[in-house]
């Protein structure tokens, strides 16, 4: 069970590795970072920065859906083989899925979102089935 919550611990670990191109979106603009009022510097952003936002808190979004996902496979006792492969992927979707949204590529960046998405939903339905 280690193996699966060093899975857990990476797609935390995303949070904040998601916040790197916004921290450098936001550094780059007139005045730089402004800490004492981060959202409202990001609800001015355009181009990059706001994309690089929306990566930011999309990460946010999906992480409680896989955390649960995963939990849930291992509580039920799904089988190590599905779990590992849904979890992975489901982070390697999660990384390709914000450069995606960097690049500005949407029709791709949804297709990315949807496979991860499925694989948190997969871990939820194996652990209902106990596979």
């Amino acid at each position: 069970m280690t193996v699966e919550l060093v899975y857990l611990l990476l797609a935390a670990l995303m949070v904040p590795g998601s916040k790197a191109p916004l921290f450098r979106a936001m550094s780059r603009e007139k005045g730089g970072y402004d800490n004492r009022n981060p959202r409202t510097q990001q609800a001015r952003m355009s181009g990059y920065g706001a994309r690089a936002l929306a990566a930011h808190q999309n990460t946010i979004e999906a992480f409680p859906l896989f955390a649960a996902g995963l939990l849930a496979a291992l509580w039920a006792g799904v089988d190590s083989v599905w779990v590992h492969t849904l979890s992975l992927t489901f982070l390697i979707a999660r990384v390709i899925y914000v450069q995606l949204y960097l690049a500005d590529s949407a029709t791709l960046r949804s297709v990315v979102w949807a496979i991860g998405f499925f694989a948190c939903l997969g871990l939820i339905v194996l652990g209902i089935i106990g596979f």
